[in-house]
């Protein structure tokens, strides 16, 4: 049985990233109508064939309240309605708490948990007019023990999971699901040039990533709502 998203509007975040755009690509492959928010502005080149009918929305920061408004907005305006939102929009660094810039801190935050906050917050309305709607936030495996240099960023994608717990609690008698999905080390250019001689073949693929939240993204998923599943390739 397939991941059938036949009928449903998708929004992913940091839609233009390695694992956005997988997302958008699975989900999109699955039936799903496909809206691409990202920061960024949007790509230059041509969208892949299954994404040509997607809505794309670039330069939108997501930790700004009102821009996470408008780009939904936009979104009621085209579809009228939303059943699922990826909170993929993140960011990585590392800083040691000696040595390292206490902005650093507040930067991981911004990008990983506020991000995740603002567009759940500001998808809410349409989500909840959408029968079995779906959030799934991207977490990571990294938060469930501190490591030097991790801190801040171990420490928003923790917040990140207790985000997802919380808002499931919530949201649980209203048949809106909210999961989240905690990948490992990611096989994208960007981490293979940070970890040069690193076994990549060990690394979890963004579509292996992507066809999980797609999961969660189907009914087959109806039963599942706060659940936090690690998806670590063989890391």
């Amino acid at each position: 049985m397939n991941n059938d998203l036949s009928g449903k509007v998708i929004a992913v975040t940091g839609g233009f990233g390695n694992l956005g755009m997988a997302t958008a690509l699975t989900v999109a492959n699955c039936g799903a109508q496909v809206i691409l928010i990202d920061s960024a502005a949007a790509p230059a080149s041509k969208l892949p064939e299954a994404l040509v009918d997607a809505l794309v929305l670039g330069g939108v920061d997501l930790a700004s309240e009102e821009a996470a408004k408008q780009a939904m907005a936009e979104i009621a305006a085209k579809f009228g309605s939303l059943s699922g939102l990826v909170n993929v929009a993140g960011d990585f660094r590392w800083a040691t708490v000696q040595e390292g810039d206490l902005d650093t801190w507040d930067y991981m935050f911004r990008v990983n948990l506020k991000t995740a906050v603002t567009a759940s917050k500001a998808a809410l309305p349409l989500l909840a007019a959408h029968e079995g709607a779906r959030i799934v936030n991207i977490g990571a495996g990294a938060a469930n023990k501190g490591a030097p240099g991790m801190g801040p960023y171990a420490a928003s994608k923790s917040a990140v999971a207790r985000l997802t717990e919380a808002l499931a609690e919530e949201f649980k008698e209203s048949g809106l699901t909210v999961n989240a999905v905690l990948p490992s080390i990611i096989d994208t250019p960007r981490n293979r040039a940070d970890i040069p001689g690193a076994d990549a073949s060990r690394w979890v693929k963004p579509e292996a990533i992507a066809e999980v939240i797609a999961f969660l993204l189907s009914r087959r998923a109806d039963a599942i709502t706060g659940a936090l599943i690690p998806v670590f390739g063989r890391v």
